[in-house]
Formats: C-alpha cells, structure tokens, sequence
C-alpha cells in the first residue's frame, strides 16, 4: 500500500463518519444558512472544537466567493488552517536533541521506537534513552527497539534519576559523534505536580550539559482521547516549551478533527501521525495529504487499491 493510500486508510473512521456525509452536503452547491449549520454540527462531532469550526464555517463564506465549488472552497480552507505557522526548515545540530513527553497509554515508547527507525533510515546514527525509569516494562520495550533498529541504547535500570540517564546519553551522544538523542521521559498524568517537576529537571539537566538543548520537545496524543488529549497537551505546555506534536492512532478514532483543534488553540505543529500499529505506520504529516484522506471519494480509494 502506497504512503498516500495509508493514510486514507488509517482515517476511513474520521472519514466515514463525518467528512463523506460533509461532502455531500457541499455536493448540492448550496451553502445557505441551513447548509451551513448542518456543516457546523458535523464538524463538531469530528471534534474539531467549537471556536476552529467557527472560524472554519467563516472562512468557507468567503473562500466561495473566489472558489465556486463548496467542497473545493473547504479543502483550500482545512489546509490553509493547518499551514498557519509553519517553521522554517534549519540544520539540526549535532547531536541534536528530542525530548518526548506524554501519558501513559498514548503509545509514547512505541512511536520513540518508530522514529529511531526512520532516523536511522535517513543514516543519522541514533542514542535511546531510557529516562522513563518509573515502569521496568518501557525500559525493557525501549532496549528491544534499539536492538531492533540498530541504535545505541542508554539506560540505568527501573528507578533511577531521569535526569542523571538523559544526561549520560547526551554525553555519550557528545563523546561518540552520535547524530540524535531521543530521551524517553516517564508517562507522566498531568495532573501530578511532582513529575512535572522532573521533567522540568531532566530539561534543565540536558541545557547544562549541552546548550540550546533539548533542541525539540515532542508531545504524543492519543488521537482516541480527543479533547481530552488537548486538555492534556494544555498541561504538558505550561511546564515545556512543546515545539511539536505526535498524534498516534488516528485509525481508531471517528474524530480526526482533532487535528485542526490541537493546530489551532496550541500554535503547535503536528510532526507526525499514527495511522496503524505496523512499524511503517508512522507518517510524516503533511497537511495536503490528510485533508485529501480526509475528503477522498470512495471512488478513489478503490481506484487506488
């Protein structure tokens, strides 16, 4: 199955239940007020959030002006929201630095495991650190994902101070000539105030021992958990500076529109996206292409297949 077609099929639930019935509604070329308010309600379900469905239905009236075609007019406007804020591309430094953070249950070590894959595809010799030091289980899952991507694994065992393992992989990352160092952090419930302070320590920690770093801070959502996983994301943001967002499992969830939430209300781009529990079903996201899943025709994914 192609990288396009995967992702179509990871957000069939999204798709299926919300964005067809929306594009038939837009098929009758009538965007009256009742059009609009049925539009309204069926992007709600998606999850999408209240405020970014007003904006979106505000914009569709005015792009329709310019796009005669409903459905066009949307799919110019659903991308134009996810492109809002894109950064620049720089140079990553060496080694470069990415700290992942979440809560338990979101597939936080799995999807650390993914992209040491991907890296070590791009050739960029990779570090794991074990600094989820509160459960031996996701120590243990970390050290089979370096074995089975070839990266260098750093750990000190189930309990130990994250922020003494962080700082042993960024010195060995330093000492070693290693191109990446993605630390592992423990899958924290927000709502604790003593693991938030950790990872605030594992932070300062790695700034010490290498300046500027971390040089990003993902956050991984459960896409299942919907504005839950924003509410949390809120959380995560006043204790780090999240620079990106991993959301996983959007293959089990009707609510992909909480893409468009999480984009809007953080002002956080979202880096990648789980569309299935395979190894290769971590996704670089590309704002064109999931909305073209989001609103693909049945027609066309036959055609694909």
């Amino acid at each position: 199955m192609g990288f396009l077609s995967k992702i179509k099929e990871g957000l069939k639930k999204t798709r299926d239940s919300v964005f067809s019935k929306v594009k038939n509604i837009l098929s009758l070329e009538k965007l009256d007020a009742e059009t609009l308010e049925e539009l309204e309600e069926l992007l709600i379900l998606s999850d999408m959030g209240v405020e970014t469905v007003e904006e979106v239905i505000e914009r569709l009236k005015e792009k329709v002006k310019e796009v005669k075609d409903p459905n066009t007019a949307l799919k110019k406007v659903l991308i134009d929201i996810l492109k809002e804020e894109e950064e620049e591309k720089k140079e990553a430094p060496k080694p470069y630095v990415l700290l992942i953070v979440g809560v338990n249950g979101t597939g936080k070590t799995t999807t650390i495991g993914k992209l040491s894959r991907i890296f070590k595809e791009q050739g960029k010799r990779v570090v794991l650190a074990a600094a989820d030091t509160f459960r031996a289980a996701a120590v243990e899952q970390l050290k089979v994902w370096s074995e089975r991507v070839g990266a260098d694994f750093i750990s000190q065992g189930q309990g130990a101070d994250a922020a003494a393992v962080a700082y042993d992989a960024v010195m060995h990352a330093k000492s070693k000539g290693k191109d990446i160092v993605i630390i592992d952090t423990a899958g924290r419930l927000h709502t604790r105030h003593n693991l938030m302070e950790e990872l605030k320590k594992v932070h300062r920690t790695i700034g010490r021992v290498l300046p500027g770093a971390p040089h990003d801070v993902w956050l991984v959502i459960d896409a299942t958990t919907g504005q839950n996983g924003l509410v949390q994301a809120k959380k995560f943001a006043e204790t780090v500076n999240i620079t990106g967002i991993v959301l996983t499992k959007l293959d089990g969830t009707a609510k992909g529109g909480i893409v468009f939430a999480i984009k809007k209300e953080l002002k956080t781009p979202v880096k990648y996206i789980g569309v299935g529990e395979g190894v290769d079903d971590l996704k670089p996201f590309d704002p064109e292409e999931f909305v073209d899943a989001l609103l693909a025709t049945e027609e066309a994914m036959d055609a694909e297949v």
